[in-house]
């Protein structure tokens, strides 16, 4: 189940332009659920958590509707010339994938690393 609707990102980015860029968007805030619930211990009894999974979501969202929005899905970088000018630009998410940002994690409260150690056993004999 998806913790921001579309009316919560519309709310946040504007409206959409079509019925199908609804419908899109609307999937993607599903696939950005699964996304944090792989990613977050959610519970359910807390508010700002809730709420911060629905800014992140809907960001998280908008990332991958602004990479298609572009038309360029998939491009890395593009280089323009004309004459003696030239512009350059490099796409920050070619491929439209949903993923935290840093200031996201801390918000979510999520770190990147994981740091276990194991209790050594003296004198075991295996």
């Amino acid at each position: 189940m998806a913790y921001a609707t579309i009316e919560d990102y519309e709310a946040r980015y504007g409206e959409l332009p079509t019925e199908e860029a609804r419908d899109r968007a609307t999937v993607r805030l599903d696939d950005a659920a699964v996304y944090l619930d792989s990613r977050v211990d959610v519970d359910p009894s807390d508010e700002h958590q809730a709420s911060a999974l629905r800014i992140v979501s809907c960001a998280m969202v908008n990332r991958s509707m602004a990479a298609e929005a572009a038309d360029m899905v998939g491009i890395t970088n593009a280089s323009y010339t004309m004459g003696p000018f030239s512009q350059s630009a490099t796409y920050s998410n070619p491929s439209g994938d949903l993923y935290l940002t840093a200031s996201e994690k801390a918000l979510l409260g999520v770190n990147g690393s994981l740091i276990e150690s194991i209790r050594p056993v003296v004198g075991w004999v295996g």
